[in-house]
């Protein structure tokens, strides 16, 4: 179980390469951006990246990387929002543009949890335990299962594509170059090749098609 009070998270550059291989297993398994969880973006400003999940009904995760360590706000819209002082209490004042500015504002928060390499994961005033962090963290164990039986679910139900596998996600968790080969291995009606090489190219990971 991963959840504000027990942040068992991988530290920022691994929790980074995570959310590349998330991003690109869902790029290769929904070519409509639209319909994809996560998203990746290494240029959200400068010094700063992002990794977004979105579930398109309302609840949403990001998580801003910077040199001085990342901070993840959360928000699951069957919460109530917490005062938002009190959760951030002790976050590093480099990460307040992001959770007190745009878009994090408008989207709420009801988690919030942040890293530095002198004190690992923090979090700020937990009234409520039960805050929804466990339904969006839970992907971040690391575990190629993990996100294989959460896309049988949500890509391939009522459809006849072949289910995703362990290990073809485990080799995109181990950041191996994709290729027609290992695509075809996560969905086997890939065809627009152009599309999805410029989604790798914007995500940042790593393909040959040649």
């Amino acid at each position: 179980m991963i959840s504000t009070t027990n942040p068992n998270l991988p530290a920022p550059a691994d929790l980074q390469r995570l959310g590349k291989a998330l991003a690109a297993l869902d790029a290769i398994n929904s070519p409509d951006w639209e319909y994809r969880y996560y998203s990746y973006n290494p240029e959200w400003s400068e010094n700063e990246q992002v990794l977004e999940m979105r579930d398109g009904e309302g609840d949403q995760m990001l998580v801003l990387f910077r040199p001085e360590g990342c901070v993840i706000n959360g928000y699951v819209q069957e919460y109530d929002q917490p005062d938002l002082k009190q959760v951030t209490r002790g976050l590093p004042e480099v990460f307040d543009d992001f959770m007190f500015g745009e878009p994090v504002a408008s989207l709420g928060t009801t988690f919030c949890l942040w890293y530095t390499p002198a004190h690992g994961w923090q979090h700020g005033v937990v009234e409520n335990e039960d805050d929804g962090s466990e339904e969006l963290l839970y992907i971040f164990d690391n575990e190629p299962a993990t996100y294989a039986e959460w896309a049988n679910e949500y890509y391939l139900e009522e459809t006849d594509r072949r289910p995703l596998t362990p290990a073809a996600v485990a080799a995109v968790y181990r950041h191996e170059p994709l290729t027609k080969d290992k695509v075809l291995a996560l969905n086997e009606e890939t065809t627009d090749w152009t599309m999805l090489a410029a989604d790798l190219q914007e995500i940042g990971y790593p393909y040959d098609f040649s």
